[in-house]
């Protein structure tokens, strides 16, 4: 599946306001320099692992296919998780001796890796979507499963979680970085199109 414009509009603006509070006199002696080069190797990282992200699903026993997480997720939520827990250790260790502003900024970053952390694998490493040519299903994390018949399903479009398929008796959404997403989200945009002409045709004999 090709890069969103979120994909890359997320880390030029992290590290545009880096480079920004990096000229503000409160904030001028954290060491954001080492946070925007965090940043961008991180970044470098992702788009070297989102290359590696297989387009095509995993096909199990009686033609099932499924979506599986990708390197790329795996790398986002332990990576952020590893590194929140860096600096939680930090902030234990040098509390005493860090100045006010370092604890604030460092205990703020453990806030939003630990939360990315969690949101990356509650929607994506510990969801399960599957589909054969009657349905697709999907499971989320927390254990409740939608079921869409193809013949349901009237829309596919992105939003910032992923791709979600809409039908008359539900939606579902699946992370745009599993591997075989792009083969979903073709599949279920081309059943749509069907079943828009199927419906435009029935209204046209009526």
């Amino acid at each position: 599946m090709p890069l969103r414009w979120q994909e890359v509009a997320l880390p030029l603006v992290t590290i545009t306001l880096l480079i920004i509070l990096k000229y503000i006199p409160a904030t001028a002696h954290l060491p954001l320099s080492r946070a925007a080069g965090v940043v961008a190797f991180g970044y470098a990282a992702f788009l070297a692992l989102r290359l590696l992200q297989p387009e095509e699903a995993v096909v199990v026993e009686g033609g099932l296919a499924e979506l599986r997480p990708s390197m790329v997720e795996y790398f986002a939520c332990y990576g952020a998780a590893g590194l929140a827990a860096v600096l939680l250790f930090a902030v234990i260790v040098m509390g005493h001796v860090a100045d006010t502003t370092q604890l604030i900024a460092t205990y703020l970053a453990v806030l939003l890796l630990s939360g990315g952390s969690l949101g990356i694998g509650m929607a994506g490493l510990f969801t399960h979507t599957s589909w054969d040519h009657k349905q697709v299903r999907h499971r989320n994390a927390m254990g409740r499963v939608v079921e869409l018949d193809w013949s349901d399903v009237r829309v596919v479009r992105p939003n910032w979680r992923g791709v979600t398929i809409a039908g008359t008796s539900g939606r579902i959404t699946f992370s745009q970085f599993h591997a075989g997403a792009a083969q979903l989200a073709k599949h279920a945009a081309t059943r749509a199109r069907r079943n828009s002409e199927t419906a435009t045709k029935a209204f046209a004999t009526s």
